[in-house]
């Protein structure tokens, strides 16, 4: 089959676009920082023809970076355009069209940046991943890389990390991806752009970590301590640069908020009636004026450093320590017990009879269908939310039959079972096959897992996926928490307005309308952060009954197969949920699904863990 023939869509009205088809090769990862130092843009139109063609070497003004990735050396570049030479023609090969990409959220801010540098608008309106794509459709292969996809659907690669020949490649993934979601009828995963996380946002330069633990409360006629929490508000004689310098180099943690974990706040007017003054008087934190600051400043008392992040070596089989307790932004609604999950030799297949089923559950009440996809996981597993290609079995409650995607399972000839037959199911049928030989462990609400030690660096991703959704939008957010399950500063709280943390070491990525994630480099966290809290949050008046299942999955890398899911549904009338949390325990990271909601909105949960919210 031609790729035009593949491509061509134009009787489908939701696939039919016209599509700019993108592939940078770039000196970093750091869209901010980094430049692009190779671009090629394929276009086809609706019936998958291909009209246009372009691709360059630019001259990046830097330093090209991986060399032995990517091969182009400065030499090689010196002779190339520069981005805002060219930056004319990429931009009418993408107006008016749909971009698409493989990783598309970074191609998409590289651009962006380019296109600023160049004091340009970048003219994409809609965005498309086909690495977000693939997830809904969940293919066979052993990962989502471009070349794994590439491998899966017969596509030939010849030079990797070739701009052009990637994109390519992209186009044959791209057509068979199509292809594959039209037969599922799988909605498209596409992005507004820019996205809701502006790509223009530039952090700030990240605030000095305190190396000190926080010793609570100053005591009024006490001393400070090191690692206190200090806060400012309201006009200082002293700059207040020079106040938080001063206060930095004693050993103090400022902060941009009070909460009740705050050592004292300075301000000159206690009656001033400010946010930070109401909370102080509130939580009953000891307030002091300027001039007894400074004075206190001069005798700052030694503190308890931070225990060392770096995790020691443990030997195999050995038990690490107890963990520290878990966030209690507000009374939760059910207490989420740690439930280790189990481990599955690779080498052998699962004793459970539902060890390679995934099983889509239709119809019913909210509670009938939760309490049935815990009954899967419970019988070895995995509960599916949305209709893919690795869907082996579809069980119905009343009402099931009505969904809209029962004439595509019929048509599919996927086995269709009465919700009876989770009571006593049958074995499962030698016909289905291992998809790979990665393991993914299926965790309960509650359940842990430790975090095998990666490279430094490497990345966790935990994304968190829904079904498709018309009355309300879902935010996915994170924070950065230290010992008092606080943040240490506002920026330690990310979400759709500041999709990075400072430091750059968690940041919210989006990958369509039904699914964020939310990546975590350890390595690159502050000697502070003990727990990165991941949660979600309704933009309107549902609520997660109304929703239904979150699917929750955490991997090492952005493409890479997962190393544990869990499909979390108990929440009715919550509108936010406490999805997953990564958390020190011991020398080693360990992640959990938690699945804790609660009824308050995002904004209650956002002041629990400290965060200053206008």
């Amino acid at each position: 089959m031609s790729l035009a023939a593949a491509l061509d869509v134009s009787h489908l009205p939701d696939y039919a676009y016209d599509w700019a088809l993108v592939d940078v090769e770039t000196s970093g990862l750091i869209a901010r920082r980094d430049r692009i130092l190779s671009i090629a843009v394929l276009t086809f139109g609706p019936d998958g023809t291909q009209t246009g063609e372009y691709s360059t070497l630019l001259n990046p003004g830097c330093d090209p970076g991986p060399v032995h990735i990517h091969g182009l050396t400065a030499e090689r570049l010196s002779g190339a355009p520069t981005f805002d030479h060219v930056a004319g023609q990429i931009g009418a090969l993408l107006q008016d069209r749909v971009m698409v990409a493989h990783n598309a959220q970074f191609d998409y801010d590289f651009l962006a940046h380019e296109f600023a540098r160049a004091r340009l608008y970048l003219p994409v309106t809609q965005r498309l991943c086909t690495l977000a794509l693939n997830r809904r459709v969940e293919p066979p292969s052993v990962d989502l890389s471009l070349a794994s996809l590439a491998a899966h659907y017969g596509i030939a690669q010849t030079r990797a990390h070739d701009a052009l020949d990637d994109t390519r490649v992209l186009a044959g993934i791209f057509r068979s991806s199509l292809s594959e979601a039209a037969r599922l009828d799988v909605p498209l995963p596409l992005v507004p752009c820019p996205p809701r996380q502006d790509p223009q946002f530039a952090p700030n330069p990240p605030k000095t970590p305190c190396a000190y633990r926080n010793p609570g409360r100053l005591t009024p006629g006490g001393p400070l301590v090191q690692g206190m929490k200090v806060a400012i508000t309201g006009e200082t004689v002293t700059s207040r640069a020079e106040l938080v310098a001063r206060s930095v180099a004693a050993g103090l943690n400022i902060m941009s908020s009070v909460s009740r974990h705050t050592s004292t706040l300075v301000t000159n007017d206690a009656t001033s009636g400010s946010a930070k003054a109401r909370r102080a008087i509130a939580e009953g934190v000891t307030v002091i004026d300027e001039h007894t600051f400074l004075k206190l400043l001069g005798e700052v008392r030694p503190g308890t450093p931070h225990e060392n992040q770096t995790p020691p070596k443990v030997p195999e089989g050995a038990t690490p320590a107890t963990p520290p307790a878990k966030p209690t932004p507000s009374p939760p609604l059910a207490a989420v017990a740690e439930v280790p999950a189990p481990r599955r030799p690779e080498s052998t297949p699962s004793a459970k009879p539902f060890g390679r089923r995934r099983v889509l559950i239709l119809g019913g009440t909210h509670e009938e269908a939760s309490a049935a996809r815990a009954r899967v996981v419970e019988l070895g597993g995995a509960a599916a939310i949305n209709l893919s290609a690795s869907v082996t079995d579809v069980v119905l409650f009343p009402g099931g039959e009505l969904d809209r995607r029962m004439t595509r399972i019929t048509a599919l000839g996927l086995p269709v079972h009465d919700h009876t037959w989770l009571g006593a199911p049958a074995p499962e049928p030698l016909e289905i096959p291992a998809r790979d030989t990665a393991v993914t462990d299926v965790l309960p609400r509650g359940g842990v897992i430790d975090l095998p030690r990666l490279p430094p660096a490497g990345q966790w991703h935990v994304s968190a996926s829904w079904a498709q959704q018309t009355s309300c939008e879902i935010d996915v957010v994170a924070f950065v928490l230290d010992e008092d399950e606080q943040v240490s500063c506002d920026g330690d709280f990310v979400f759709y307005s500041a999709p990075e943390s400072p430091d750059g070491a968690t940041r919210l990525l989006c990958g369509g309308p039904t699914e964020q994630t939310i990546a975590v480099d350890l390595a690159a966290l502050p000697p502070t952060a003990h727990r990165v809290a991941i949660a979600a949050a309704i933009d309107g008046a549902a609520t997660f009954g109304d929703v239904g299942a979150v699917q929750t999955t955490l991997a090492p890398g952005v493409d890479a197969p997962a190393t544990a899911q869990a499909t979390l549904d108990a929440a009715t009338s919550e509108r936010t949920l406490l999805l997953a949390e990564i958390y020190r325990r011991g020398p080693r990271w360990r992640f959990r699904a938690v699945g804790q909601g609660y009824d308050h909105g995002l904004e209650a949960l956002v002041r629990g863990y400290g965060v200053e919210v206008e």
